[in-house]
């Protein structure tokens, strides 16, 4: 039976890089819980928690960024909260998530408080940078219907944009996973009108190869400004990645020591398709599997970043490490 994993909706993207930007992140994290039917007293306690991590942000790093989103699965919903920065790293990390611990006396005494109120946290840190996500239920306690995380995305719009014409979706089917990713042509409400078309419509084709899922997604674009789609067929079990894309989405298998890319054919969804090919690749066990479009540079590789931790903090390293401001960008990581 098809599983799918959360809806997720990236909600805004702040820069914090003054005072004001702090209020900001926090007012969009607090908006977005109360929208979705929170308790006051966990409104509340968000944001605390997110006004700590912008503190952090403005006191501590460079190139600060925070992304507030939402998940949602059947009646049940949790604000994500992720920050994301360009250095220097934090040299202990199991130090600063200890509660009361705080280098100059923040206002919820340390990145122990973003812990204590999250239902989930978790922070990747090198000299690069930093990245932390934080998982906010309406009450304290496991979700049902938000399954762990086995495979996580997230999307950027280019600068001056507000919706990004990327998209992604994944579903679990037995020991299959199957991901989805589209980018759509140029920019903006129809780029992303194009993508969440071909996520709309990933969601509700039965479940089928790789390759008669881009043929339908090729055909179902016909009408939009169309883009680039891929689909990558993860069988847990047999230990193999099916492939297949139209365009430019790029895709890897990466263990510790290679990246192994996938073969995308040359075409547009919804316009040009010569072939439609599917390729099968070793799936190692432990490998990890990247679809991004093009607003990410391919120069990047099996970093530690990577290979451990969940997958959307391994997302939004690479999207820090390899993304581009001139382009949308998407990308999705799934742990096998």
């Amino acid at each position: 039976m098809n599983q799918f994993l959360p809806v997720t909706e990236d909600v805004a993207w702040v820069r914090v890089e003054e005072t004001a930007q702090v209020g900001r992140a926090r007012r969009a994290a607090t908006a977005l819980a109360e929208q979705l039917g929170f308790p006051g007293a966990r409104v509340a306690e968000i944001g605390l928690a997110v006004t700590e991590i912008g503190t952090n942000l403005l006191k501590h790093a460079r190139e600060g960024q925070v992304l507030v989103r939402s998940l949602r699965a059947v009646d049940q919903a949790a604000v994500e909260v992720l920050a994301l920065d360009s250095g220097p790293g934090i040299p202990d990390v199991d130090l600063a998530l200890l509660d009361g611990q705080s280098s100059t006396g923040t206002l919820g005494l340390g990145m122990g408080a973003v812990a204590r109120a999250a239902d989930t946290c978790a922070v990747s840190s090198s000299p690069r940078g930093t990245a932390l996500v934080a998982r906010f239920h309406p009450r304290r306690g496991p979700l049902s219907d938000i399954p762990e995380d086995t495979a996580s995305g997230l999307t950027r719009a280019i600068g001056g944009e507000e919706e990004c014409g990327d998209a992604w979706a994944v579903r679990r089917d037995g020991d299959r996973l199957v991901l989805m990713m589209c980018d759509g042509s140029g920019h903006g409400p129809l780029a992303a009108s194009a993508s969440r078309e071909a996520v709309r419509v990933f969601r509700n084709h039965p479940s089928t190869s790789p390759q008669d899922l881009v043929t339908h997604l090729h055909a179902s674009l016909r009408g939009t400004r169309g883009g680039a789609v891929a689909v990558a067929e993860l069988d847990l079990a047999a230990r193999t990645a099916r492939f297949c894309g139209l365009g430019n989405i790029a895709a890897s298998v990466l263990t510790a020591d290679r990246k192994q890319g996938m073969v995308s054919a040359p075409g547009v969804a919804g316009y040009q398709a010569r072939v439609i090919r599917t390729f099968d690749y070793p799936l190692p066990e432990g490998a990890v599997v990247v679809l991004h479009s093009d607003g990410l540079t391919e120069r990047w590789g099996p970093e530690p970043d990577l290979l451990a931790g969940p997958p959307l903090l391994a997302a939004a390293s690479l999207l820090r490490d390899a993304g581009v401001r001139r382009d949308d960008a998407g990308v999705l990581v799934a742990r096998t």
